[in-house]
Order: C-alpha cells, then sequence, then structure tokens
C-alpha cells in the first residue's frame, strides 16, 4: 500500500493545478506518481485568471505532437519508399509470427488493416487464390451478423456468401468491438505454415 500523502502536499498539488501547471510540471515539483497526482487534480478547475496561460500551454503542446507526428511521417516516408517481394514475405513472416497459430495457417484479429494486409500479402507474395481462403467471423450477441459480414467482406475482398460461418459469443461488446473479429485460413495451408516457421527460423540467425 502506498504512503498517504501530507494533507499540506495535497494541498500543493491543487493550487499547483489551478494555476494551470501540467502532470509532468507538478510531478517534477513534488516528485510523486503521474497516478497519485491525477487522483487529486481531476477535479480541480484552472483559475480564470490562469485560464489563458493554461490554453497557451496546451497549444504549445498539440503543435509539438503535431510536428512530432509529420515528423515521424516524413521518416517513415523515406525510410519506405517501396517495399521488395523479398520484404513483403519477411513482413509477412513477422506479422504470421506474432498473431497467428502455432499449429494450422490461422490467423484471428479485430485490426481490419492488419487482416487486409495479410491477405493482401498471401495473394501478391505467395499467390494465394481468394478460393484457397477459409474465412470466418466471431462477435457478440448485441452486434449485427449483417453488418459485420459486409464490413469484414469489404475489408478482405471476399464475398459475403463464401465465409464459412459466423460464431456468436454471448456477452455485449457493440461499445468496443464493433465488427467482431475475422479468422483467417488458407485451405491446405500445411506448406505454407511450414515455409513461415522456416523463414522466422531464418530471420532468428540475425539478431
Amino acid at each position: 500500500m502506498s504512503k498517504a500523502l501530507h494533507p499540506g502536499t495535497i494541498q500543493k498539488i491543487r493550487l499547483l493545478r489551478q494555476k494551470g501547471w501540467s502532470l509532468p510540471e507538478i510531478k517534477k515539483e513534488i516528485n510523486v506518481g503521474y497516478g497519485t497526482i491525477f487522483r487529486y487534480v481531476k477535479n480541480v478547475p484552472i483559475l480564470p485568471e490562469y485560464q489563458k496561460f493554461w490554453l497557451e500551454k496546451r497549444n504549445s503542446s498539440k503543435r509539438r505532437k503535431k510536428i512530432a507526428e509529420e515528423e515521424a511521417i516524413k521518416k517513415a516516408k523515406q525510410t519506405i519508399l517501396s517495399l521488395s517481394e523479398k520484404e513483403k514475405i519477411i513482413f509477412l513472416t513477422a506479422l504470421y509470427w506474432g498473431e497467428g497459430s502455432k499449429h494450422e495457417f490461422g490467423l484471428s484479429n479485430t485490426d481490419p488493416d492488419l487482416v487486409r494486409v495479410l491477405i493482401n500479402g498471401l495473394r501478391q507474395t505467395l499467390g494465394i487464390s481468394s478460393d484457397r481462403l477459409s474465412l470466418s467471423i466471431r462477435i457478440y450477441e448485441d452486434l449485427d451478423r449483417e453488418k459485420c459480414l459486409k464490413f469484414w467482406s469489404g475489408v478482405t475482398g471476399v464475398p459475403v456468401d463464401k465465409f464459412i460461418s459466423v460464431n456468436v459469443l454471448k456477452g455485449k461488446k457493440a461499445g468496443k468491438l464493433e465488427f467482431g473479429m475475422c479468422r483467417v485460413r488458407i485451405k491446405k495451408g500445411g506448406n505454407v505454415l511450414k515455409y513461415m516457421v522456416a523463414l522466422r527460423n531464418e530471420i532468428k540467425t540475425f539478431f
């Protein structure tokens, strides 16, 4: 159990917040954890005479964040001007290594971009045709079945009537998991799995 703060320390935390101090600034001054600071400042309003100061700091922080994001995008584009077939296969291997099944070629995920990259990668680099893909979705009982099927059909490029199953689980996830989870498998995918495992083992030798 953490040690209780002295009432004077709590008062100082709240006073600094009233004056428009940020959590990092208060932490540097008081030397307590962010969780503790947040607990005491979450309902503390900034005093009117410090509102301008507070807003200027917030806007400055947003500008720094935007600049950092723009720099990251620029650096990423310079790093990846294009991808060779070899690099795509290596990326797919890493993706499957982290997210895929270890006993059969299968991967389940809620991230549509991840699923799209996987399927397009399989098609483009390994020549896996759509008729070899076995797709299903897992949803919760409060989700719209047809809406979820249509969504994942758009992501994967596979017609709704080609999805093999919809597994409905008990519980409510509409606020957190709007379209459920898509599962991608390859029919007779044993050789693809062996290839991915072999590539993974080769990649490990470089690190």
